[in-house]
């Protein structure tokens, strides 16, 4: 045998036992760790897998099979307008108003589709920072101050980070996209418009479904969420039917489906988890046996969720490990935290900053967190740069778009986010001190 091959095996080997054999198990910080990261765990697969991850598969499955790649790369590819690919990746992942974690599955589909790495980062970072109703909220609970520089920031950051991630690596060759696996983009099999209101309906279930509540009971956004689910059942109707005619899935195992989606949501009007799953369900079971479009949907879906789920439940995981959840303690102490983001400091800043890289944020969450630190001393150049680097990055993103774009550009973006989040901060900090 050749102990000097087997070397890395051996020491990795060693450590691991070492390890496990001084784990500290019964000490109080660590216990309560793990306690957090489970049941972190355990709230993001209840209030995001289903809710979030599930649909946002669909659509990043739905992006392979039927937009054709010429379009994708005439708005969004290396070669296409900046003005114009930089404009349509700000909005389009601006309307999606998701967490760092949703927005993961839809980035990943256009950037395989052959979306340049500017545009397709421009959507990475926008789809979660670039959200109305936290911008409101943010100035609603936080000062109207920091709504505004929030909702300025955000807009330049998608956009200044795009451009820098296209220079930076503008001698990289775009070869995350292959024609031959989805298809024949030459000649699209059905209208534009009948493909653009298919996937209207998907993301409209996909907000309505997550739909934040706003805390009153007054205005625009309170009455959208007191009727989040009715407007989310008629959306999958209509989806249904269009999925009937458009797109030639069977018409009775449709109407079974449905069927019994109307069923569920009569017997369980308190629990729209179980309709929601249901639906979902069925609708891969009745892909499965479509063959054609419905069969290569479905294997894209599966090919998205497949390298997804296990990386971001293993982030949360450990984010719950280290920083717990809001309120909650894992193995990092609070006190820690809001002394070093206190005052309007330099460091306080760049601390602020990659806490909010690290930590998970589900959308909204940010705002009472930040209440409370401001509450404890944090200055508002911190809870800027806080805000800015928190919803659209996180431990368990991170390890996602590692994945997708490789050690270097997953560096360089996080570099960029915060960085920029730093600076932004500290200047404000100090305007408004």
């Amino acid at each position: 045998m050749n102990w000097k091959a087997e070397g890395k095996t051996l020491l990795l080997l060693v450590c691991g036992f070492l390890a496990v054999f001084f784990l500290p198990v019964g000490h109080p910080r660590f216990d309560g760790a793990v306690t957090e990261a489970l049941q972190l765990t355990r709230w993001y697969a209840r209030e995001h897998v289903v809710l979030c991850l599930l649909p946002a598969f669909l659509i990043a499955g739905a992006i392979a099979t039927f937009i054709n790649q010429d379009a994708v790369m005439r708005y969004l590819g290396p070669r296409a307008p900046k003005p114009l690919a930089y404009g349509v990746a700000s909005v389009s992942g601006g309307i999606l108003a998701v967490c760092s974690c949703t927005v993961l599955p839809l980035f990943a589909g256009i950037y395989r589709m052959g979306a340049g790495l500017g545009a397709a980062v421009t959507f990475l970072y926008s789809g979660p920072a670039i959200n109305v109703l936290a911008v409101i909220l943010t100035a609603k609970v936080l000062g109207w101050q920091l709504g505004a520089a929030r909702a300025i920031g955000a807009i330049v950051f998608s956009i200044v980070i795009g451009l820098s991630m296209h220079l930076i690596f503008r001698g990289s060759a775009q070869t995350q996209s292959n024609p031959a696996a989805f298809g024949d983009t030459d000649t699209p099999p059905r209208p534009l418009w009948k493909t653009a209101t298919h996937f209207a309906l998907m993301i409209a279930i996909l907000v309505f479904a997550n739909w934040a509540d706003p805390g009153t009971d007054q205005g625009f956004f309170a009455a959208v969420h007191a009727t989040k689910w009715p407007l989310t059942a008629t959306l999958a109707g209509a989806w249904a039917v269009l999925l009937w005619r458009w797109f030639a899935l069977p018409a009775i195992p449709m109407l079974v489906l449905a069927l019994a989606v109307g069923v569920l949501a009569g017997l369980a009007p308190q629990q729209p988890l179980v309709p929601f799953a249901a639906g979902i369900i069925g609708l891969c079971a009745v892909l499965a046996r479509s063959g054609g479009e419905g069969r290569e949907w479905l294997e894209q879906t599966w090919s998205y969720a497949k390298q997804i789920t296990p990386l971001l439940l293993g982030g949360v995981l450990l984010a719950g490990f280290m920083l717990g959840r809001p309120g909650h303690e894992g193995v990092v102490p609070s006190v820690w935290v809001e002394h070093a983001v206190g005052g309007e400091g330099f460091g306080a800043n760049v601390f602020a900053a990659l806490a909010g890289a690290l930590m998970y944020f589900a959308t909204l969450t940010e705002i009472p967190i930040l209440q409370g630190l401001l509450g404890s001393g944090m200055g508002q150049g911190p809870a800027l740069a806080l805000l800015l680097a928190g919803p659209s990055l996180s431990l368990p993103s991170v390890l996602v778009i590692h994945s997708l774009l490789g050690i270097r550009k997953t560096l360089a973006y996080i570099a960029l986010v915060v960085v920029m989040a730093t600076f932004c901060g500290w200047a404000y900090g100090n305007l408004v001190a």
